[in-house]
């Protein structure tokens, strides 16, 4: 059975403010701010979007990893895909035997992570964590279960120079192989949706798909804010933010 999951999709952003517009754009609970990030020279805003997440980071002073990745990237903030998965010692066994550099690593109690460097493994930092127990996760925050609102993250695009060399490793990390959908395409099916691979012209997080229950109102909060709105999207920190909307009774 595959248990992976798409779990937390990060953006980075050199204004403060973001994370708070983000909230009120997509009509989120009350954020997480994690201490922890400070070892990082950051702050963020995590958000529960049912039982996955949305995290903001802001660096707080220079020459940050995050900070050095926007202006590799020409602003574009994709930063960070945390992937749930039921063996992160086969996920850092593989990672060492394809000599993917781990840059961070965490073993606690209630979860185990590692971050792949974003040069090895393609686009972004990828992040493979194990949650004890699997419904738990430490990074929401302790309150993150009553500041939940109904909507999930259902897919991740990422754009390739090479899509097949980019999924191939991918698939082997997080241990569900990529598999050809067209020419130049490529998708790893997780529980949650499809991480998709299709050609750019640099490799980076391209978009984010959500499920929400008020996909109107999130666009008309975008647009109104100034930033570039389609009919069922919006940038934000470089990233365009697919919405889906979803039954929240349902």
């Amino acid at each position: 059975m595959n248990s992976l999951r798409i779990r937390q999709l990060v953006f980075a952003s050199n204004d403060h403010d973001d994370i708070e517009k983000l909230r009120h754009v997509l009509g989120l609970g009350a954020g997480f701010v994690d201490p922890g990030v400070a070892l990082f020279g950051l702050t963020n805003g995590v958000f529960a979007l049912g039982d996955q997440f949305l995290e903001v980071v802001v660096p707080t002073q220079p020459d940050t990893a995050a900070g050095r990745f926007m202006a590799r990237s020409g602003g574009i903030g994709g930063y960070m895909a945390i992937f749930q998965v039921d063996d992160l010692k086969r996920a850092r066994d593989t990672a060492d035997a394809l000599g993917l550099r781990r840059v961070w690593n965490i073993d606690q109690p209630d979860i185990a992570a590692s971050h792949l460097h974003p040069a090895d493994i393609g686009a972004a930092i990828v992040s493979v964590d194990q949650a004890t127990p699997a419904a738990s996760w430490r990074w929401g925050g302790p309150h993150w279960t009553e500041n939940a609102v109904p909507g999930g993250l259902i897919q991740l695009d990422v754009a390739a120079i090479s899509p097949r060399g980019m999924s191939t490793r991918w698939g082997k990390i997080l241990g569900v192989p990529a598999v050809n959908t067209g020419a130049e395409t490529y998708e790893i099916k997780t529980q949650d949706g499809p991480i998709c691979f299709s050609p750019g012209d640099r490799d980076h997080l391209r978009s984010y798909t959500l499920a929400l229950p008020e996909m109107d109102g999130c666009l008309a909060r975008a647009a109104a804010l100034g930033w570039h709105v389609d009919s069922d999207a919006f940038e934000f920190a470089g990233v365009t933010l697919r919405l889906t909307a979803i039954d929240p009774l349902a």
